[in-house]
């Protein structure tokens, strides 16, 4: 199968320019103006951008948390992705007790492989830091294809300064990088005593039981641990301008200290907690959505470089059968986490680019190009002759109404709805095959459920 893409806008992290694609196989084969080849498939691209697939590196499909399981399996979860114009996903998996690692990994592989229609790999959650997972550190980065390794500063699976200092001495030694979730367990735990002797358990309660301040202390404890042992260290999901400046400062003086944040807490703010009907609860996730400056100091922390990369945490519950499972008089009972694997780029693109908040390039580099690049994901993320074709041609033109009854996630609600946004894939390719296509008014999924295939990623060298 080939495909020729004429007369596209091609964007790089350091220009853009008009030119044509030819795909072979799974890989682009090259680039350049006029190419005359012939092609099985010829798009004329005139007047539309030719994009890397975005890749999200946080996600949560079919994950058990909270007494329930999150609403997208590997098919659901993968098409949503697919037509929102993600050709891959790097989705975590949470070990749990007495697991090794390599159990944790194969587990989520057997529930993606023949599941996922785009390519995946998988980050390995540590939750039981047993000198023996130490020590298999070394194998989960150099045999099974997963250098980076999630940990919690926050909830019951949390662990402690010990076992990040040793993961962070292990990962420094063979080419890893751990990711933290940064919020302080102890500040939280008190601020959630002080609101049930108050008899305050709202939705927005939970905004300020994880205040600000819990984010910026455990993000300043993560790097120190980076500090000490002279490794590398990377904050998931950032949401306040306090936690931001404690990374800047701590890349000041030599750290390697790395930040992504999420569509969510660059578009939506706190206001949406006060939703009527307990609407709120659609919002409760961890960290909880902030005040408008804290998205115009994330906005400026991707235009500078200090947020290196932009995440989903796609972790959907459904608003009623699961959000309220466990009752509506607690927000620590809701199920932490909402949608958003579909809407990535598309907002990103609306938000930030037709906005002039980043640039196009700057938008290819935060979805695509350096992601893949601090993941290990060789094969991926830029449009250049060798790399997988996965692909989006998009228009960027194109008016849409974000609504759920138009998207594809397994899930009854998204936190965007009605949002109006200005650009919008129209065709999208993994590894050479069209996945999903611009039909009518919405995007629709024309690809193969199983196709997805688990990505082996190369340890991390220097960012």
């Amino acid at each position: 199968m080939s495909v020729l893409l004429k007369n596209g806008l091609v964007v790089t992290t350091t220009g853009s320019y008009v030119a044509d694609v030819y795909v072979e196989g799974d890989r682009i084969k090259s680039i350049g103006t006029g190419l005359a080849v012939k092609a099985d498939e010829t798009v004329d691209a005139k007047g539309k951008y030719i994009l890397p697939g975005a890749i999200d590196p946080h996600t949560h499909i079919d994950m058990p948390f909270m007494g329930t399981t999150s609403a997208d399996d590997w098919k659901t979860g993968s098409i949503a992705a697919a037509c929102g114009g993600t050709t891959c996903i790097i989705d975590f998996n949470l070990q749990v007790k007495g697991e090794s690692l390599r159990d944790a990994v194969d587990k989520q592989k057997a529930k993606a492989d023949g599941k996922a229609v785009v390519d995946y790999s998988i980050h390995p959650g540590v939750t039981d830091a047993r000198p023996d997972v130490i020590d298999e550190v070394k194998k989960a980065i150099h045999e099974y294809g997963t250098p980076s390794f999630k940990i919690f500063l926050f909830y019951d699976f949390r662990v402690d300064d010990y076992a990040m200092i040793r993961l962070l001495e292990e990962t420094k030694k063979h080419g890893g990088l751990v990711q933290v979730h940064a919020e302080s367990f102890d500040i939280i735990k008190r601020l959630n005593e002080q609101f049930a002797a108050a008899g305050t358990m709202s939705p927005p309660y939970h905004a300020k039981a994880h205040a600000v301040i819990a984010e910026e202390e455990a993000v300043s404890r993560a790097a120190t641990a980076a500090e000490f042992t002279g490794s590398r260290i990377y904050i998931v999901h950032l949401s306040s301008g306090q936690g931001l400046w404690k990374v800047r400062k701590a890349r000041d003086r030599g750290v390697g200290i790395y930040a992504e944040t999420c569509p969510q807490y660059l578009t939506l703010n706190e206001d949406r907690y006060n939703e009527p009907n307990w609407g709120g609860a659609k919002y409760v996730m961890s960290p909880p959505l902030r005040t408008p400056d804290n998205s115009a100091e994330l906005w400026q922390g991707l235009r500078d470089g200090d947020v290196q990369t932009i995440g989903t945490d796609h972790c959907p519950f459904n608003f009623k059968g699961q959000k309220d499972m466990n009752g509506k008089d607690d927000y620590k009972k809701t199920p932490n986490g909402a949608p958003g694997i579909e809407t990535m780029l598309m907002l990103m693109h609306s938000e930030g680019v037709a906005k002039g908040r980043i640039s196009l390039e700057r938008l290819v580099d935060v979805v695509s190009t350096g992601t893949a690049r601090m993941f290990g994901l060789a094969d991926k993320g830029a449009i250049a002759a060798g790399k997988d074709a996965d692909i989006v041609v998009f228009d960027p033109k194109r008016k849409f109404t974000i609504t759920q009854k138009r998207l594809h996630q397994n899930v009854d609600y998204t936190p965007y709805e009605g949002f109006e946004v200005t650009g919008m894939p129209e065709i999208v390719y993994s590894r050479g095959k069209r996945v999903a296509e611009w039909a009518g008014d919405q995007m629709k999924f024309v690809g193969e459920v199983g196709r997805g295939r688990f990505v082996k990623r190369q340890p991390l060298a220097a960012f």
